[in-house]
């Protein structure tokens, strides 16, 4: 809630960063507001569905993980795929253990009076759209949990807390072109200068200084752990040691989290994998679980934290 309303403040404000550095401008928000509001969808949000709905993977019951990859370097997906599968087995244990008929989801009224919130409060634009799963038993109950928990933890994770890393160095990633490149807008004068002097055309085509200043104080302060984060798989609570299956599941959790650890540090050292290996190529981390404070391309906590 909190980080919601410093980004409400001074971030996606009228006049705030984004608009004042990206070159949609003004129309900034109002674009992004229209994209969630054409292709936003609860069943889509989960790693599986995500990569199949852009094309990126298709279903194969033969393939690790069911799926197919369009692209077999794929750092995200190839790493994401194994973390979403910790997450719905860690899920699955607890719903199995708490559910042991699927029956009893439909007959626990504060857990259907929970789904209906979200559904008609949480996502008041979207509540009668047909796409919303419906909570009839614990495979319903299991997918829609680790779609939530895989949204806040690993999704955000791997599309944050890099920004820094990728884009600190704004000739990377500039937010906003001031001018035309000089083909697009040809006059004998501006080629004239590009030709002598290209440097200064692309400078003035860059971020000034003061957009450029901006960006790289904001992705720094998205892209930083705090000292006190939390971090997926890290902490057991207390009630789950008291309870011997929950206890287990929670363990095995950790186990796949701290396997994932190695199986990244060896694609990272696999010279086959020109996406994450190679001269410039910055190693993929960004689906490690575990980091230390700051800006470190790594670390998935427990939640949308910032």
């Amino acid at each position: 809630m909190e980080i919601n309303a410093l980004a409400r403040e001074a971030l996606i404000n009228a006049g705030g960063i984004i608009e004042s550095t990206f070159s949609p401008g003004k129309y900034s928000i109002e674009l992004s507001s229209a994209a969630y509001d054409q292709l936003w969808r609860f069943d889509m949000e989960g790693l599986p569905a995500d990569l199949i709905r852009r094309g990126m993977a298709v279903e194969d019951p033969t393939a690790e993980h069911g799926l197919r990859l369009t692209i077999k370097d794929y750092p995200f997906a190839n790493d994401g795929l194994i973390l979403w599968d910790a997450i719905k087995q860690w899920v699955s244990d607890h719903v199995n253990h708490y559910y042991p008929e699927p029956s009893l989801v439909q007959a626990d009224e504060e857990l259907q009076a929970w789904w209906t919130e979200v559904r008609t409060v949480g996502h008041a634009d979207k509540k009668d759209e047909p796409w919303w799963p419906v909570l009839k038993n614990t495979e319903n109950l299991a997918q829609v949990l680790t779609t939530i928990i895989w949204v806040t933890s690993g999704h955000h994770a791997a599309v944050n807390f890099g920004q820094y890393i990728f884009g600190g160095y704004f000739p990377n990633r500039p937010t906003i072109a001031r001018t035309n490149m000089p083909t697009e807008d040809p006059s004998e004068e501006e080629i004239k200068k590009f030709m002598m002097k290209p440097e200064d055309q692309l400078l003035k085509c860059f971020p000034s200084q003061i957009q450029a200043t901006k960006v790289m104080a904001i992705l720094d302060v998205l892209s930083s752990h705090s000292p006190d984060e939390e971090y997926l798989g890290e902490i057991m609570e207390p009630s789950w040691k008291e309870n011997p299956p929950i206890k287990a599941a929670f363990e095995d959790f950790n186990g796949r989290l701290k396997k994932l650890e190695e199986i990244i540090d060896e694609r990272n050292n696999n010279w086959d994998l020109k996406n994450r290996v190679g001269a410039g190529v910055v190693p993929y981390e960004l689906l490690k679980p575990s980091s230390k404070a700051g800006v470190t391309g790594r670390g998935v906590p427990n939640s949308i934290s910032i």
